[in-house]
């Protein structure tokens, strides 16, 4: 089984190391223009700062057994899921090539909104064309759109009996204490996709704030096949005080080329989360069908 913790700290210090080292020899050659050297293709995220809205506090003793943490995020888990669908957001994808110096050599940007039809289905409706200046990777709108339908939410209660969950640690995640937990399915299956890796609970509320991972089934790792997305770092937000929803994911990937390998991100990101208005009922029935003449008889 993949230690997810270990990989996901060994890149994030190796990544650290290798910017301490290229920031030196920037600012012995460049003193001016340091500052405006971006790292390369395998930055950590953004800072990402969690924003809570104080409401009832949970009575989570540092002490509380980890089967009781587990069924608790569970639970929120699963009304997280429900309540999801009942709210819009605008989705922005965005897909970067790298060149050899780490800087963007190309990026494919599709932006989508959350509507939801008359009869209350849910759907995304895209802003504009999608714009693109990608050089290299080539792939659908849909593959790219096929990333984001990953479920969000792996550790349901009725899920749970899927995986073995197993506390590691604590560790602080913008600014809030965190229990991380390892999650491996205990049989993967054909049909449905199951959840590999590592989530962040916070420590007082008991809510998932970050997830790493994957998702398999008995075949392997899940992706299109045009993109080489598999490992995505997700992070949430807090929206109106209760619910905990993904608002920015990253995964870091590999573009198999016939001279060279070349590194590409994906990055989707979720705002402006807001709840949809009640379903509008049409209270008028339908006007009834006009009578249809009995065919005629021939004597």
């Amino acid at each position: 089984m993949p230690d997810f913790l270990a990989i996901h700290r060994l890149a994030s210090f190796s990544f650290r190391l290798f910017v301490h080292s290229v920031t030196l020899l920037f600012l012995c050659a460049f003193p001016l223009r340091a500052q405006e050297n971006a790292p390369g293709p395998l930055a950590p995220p953004p800072e990402h700062r969690i924003t809570r809205i104080e409401g009832v506090e949970a009575a989570a003793p540092p002490s509380l057994p980890p089967e009781q943490i587990i069924q608790a995020f569970a639970k929120k888990e699963e009304l997280y899921f429900s309540s999801r669908p009942h709210f819009a957001y605008r989705k922005t994808i965005r897909i970067q090539e790298f060149g050899p110096d780490g800087q963007t050599s190309g990026e494919y940007i599709a932006i989508y909104d959350a509507v939801r039809s008359g009869d209350g289905k849910l759907y995304e409706k895209a802003i504009s064309a999608p714009q693109t200046s990608l050089q290299y990777l080539s792939f659908e709108p849909e593959d790219a759109q096929a990333l984001t339908r990953i479920p969000a939410f792996p550790l349901t209660v009725d899920q749970l009996s899927k995986y073995n969950v197993k506390y590691l640690n604590t560790e602080r995640v913008d600014e809030v204490d965190c229990y991380i937990f390892q999650v491996a399915p205990k049989t993967l299956e054909r049909q449905h996709a199951l959840f590999d890796g590592v989530v962040w609970v916070d420590q007082k509320y008991l809510e998932v704030v970050k997830t790493y991972g994957r998702w398999i089934t008995d075949l392997g790792e899940v992706h299109p096949p045009s993109l080489p997305f598999t490992m995505f770092e997700t992070y949430r937000e807090n929206v109106e005080g209760k619910y905990w929803f993904p608002d920015y994911s990253r995964s870091d990937g590999i573009y198999k080329m016939k001279d060279r390998d070349l590194p590409v991100r994906v990055t989707i990101k979720w705002t402006n989360f807001k709840p949809f208005g009640p379903v509008q009922v049409n209270s008028t029935p339908p006007p009834s069908p006009s009578p249809t003449a009995p065919p005629s008889s021939k004597p």
